[in-house]
């Protein structure tokens, strides 16, 4: 069965074109740039042959089209027709809470993503676009949501709710949603497959951590807590995202600096964060670098960074009762050695015994970073969203046959 997988941002497209079952990629890539001067195509073929080019698209539609018409050029040996193209699976951002797994999209699950376009402005609206572009280009086609927010549609009611009127709740759906939910699905199952274990009784704590980072605690394989609320800002500090604040802080700023809803908007979302401590950048290897040349408040940075995740590895051992495996993935999670350090330093109490020497190996690539008395496995494991996309997309089309 072949599976086209799409990321739908507000810019720009990733896509992943899967065989399945099996997940033989045959081709994956992005759109650039949409609405936007100097857009621009790129394409990995299963041989890993790169391609590039430039070309503007003004909307979505454009660029599912031209995404289309690539993967079906003769030349490239991908797939002879758009006819071959079984099923789409799309990543939604924002399910609410409507959805607690994946789904095939008909009219009243657009709908009811349009209802949750008011908690997710600047999600939803690109998923749906996609959906949109598909239904037009390939109509009789069937499409698949596949919901960053359904994985945490397990998390208790009193993880969930917020200390606000309950008519916050009743009247708005005000509420901890959480996202990253396919990441933490992937990566805590892929875990217990490396160790050999049923995911059924470990107590898990699965760190994502990129410009976007959460932590969820994941018990029996159910998630039951998550940092992120009900929007991406809550929780860890981030690239450009404040995390957990004191809203009288955020009501004092605003009141000082006569600041309108759209300018708190930007402030918490894209001026915070690493950015707005280090005054640097969002990235961690541009802030570490500066910490190296002695610059204090890039150094300050990493410090609260890898504080804040240390508190909540804390926290969520005290949830569950305990933890049997600690899990890192996304771009600074596989990759940043020195983070890790910083996090796994001083958690000796929670039975933790980290192998600094294989922390110090392991980049990108999956791993065991604890050591052999370690009563805690901490992993590395590459966060696959695509591949849990492709998989939901081909599980409910195998169902939708039988």
């Amino acid at each position: 069965m072949i599976i086209l997988v799409l990321n739908c941002g507000s810019s720009s497209i990733k896509f992943q074109l899967s065989e399945m079952p099996g997940n033989t990629v045959l081709a994956k890539g992005m759109v650039e740039k949409i609405g936007l001067q100097g857009g621009g195509f790129k394409l990995t073929l299963s041989s890993g042959q790169p391609m590039e080019g430039k070309k503007d698209f003004t909307t979505h539609q454009e660029g599912i089209r031209h995404i289309l018409e690539v993967i079906t050029q003769p030349s490239l040996h991908i797939i002879p027709a758009m006819e071959a193209i079984d099923a789409v699976g799309h990543r939604v951002v924002h399910g609410g809470e409507f959805f607690s797994g994946s789904v095939l999209i008909d009219h009243k699950v657009t709908d009811a993503l349009q209802y949750c376009t008011d908690l997710a402005p600047l999600h939803n609206p690109p998923n749906l676009a996609g959906i949109g572009a598909i239904t037009q280009l390939l109509p009789r086609v069937p499409q698949v949501g596949v919901f960053d927010t359904a994985f945490h549609q397990t998390m208790p009611q009193y993880a969930y709710l917020y200390g606000l009127p309950f008519a916050a709740y009743e009247n708005y759906r005000i509420r901890r949603y959480g996202f990253h939910g396919t990441s933490h699905q992937y990566v805590s199952r892929r875990a217990c497959d490396i160790l050999g274990n049923d995911i059924s009784g470990m107590k898990i704590i699965s760190c994502h951590l990129g410009n976007g980072s959460s932590i969820t605690a994941i018990d029996d394989g159910f998630s039951v807590d998550t940092s992120m609320g009900m929007t991406p800002t809550e929780g860890l500090i981030m690239g450009t995202r404040c995390g957990d604040l004191d809203p009288g802080a955020l009501l004092k700023l605003a009141e000082k600096e006569d600041l309108s809803i759209s300018q708190v908007n930007d402030l918490v979302n894209r001026k915070s964060g690493m950015l707005g401590i280090s005054g640097i950048s969002s990235d961690m290897r541009d802030i570490e670098q500066a910490a190296g040349e002695g610059n204090e408040r890039a150094e300050l940075a990493l410090q609260m960074f890898a504080y804040r995740v240390k508190k909540y590895i804390g926290a969520y051992t005290a949830v569950m009762n305990g933890l049997d495996i600690l899990v890192f993935t996304g771009g600074i999670g596989e990759n940043d050695v020195q983070t890790r350090e910083r996090i796994l330093s001083g958690l000796t109490f929670l039975g933790i015994e980290p192998d600094w020497d294989e922390n110090n190996r392991i980049k990108g690539r999956e791993g065991l970073i604890s050591g052999k008395d370690s009563k805690v496995k901490v992993l590395v494991v590459p966060t696959n969203e695509e591949l849990v996309i492709a998989s939901e997309t081909f599980r409910l089309m195998r169902a939708r046959r039988q």
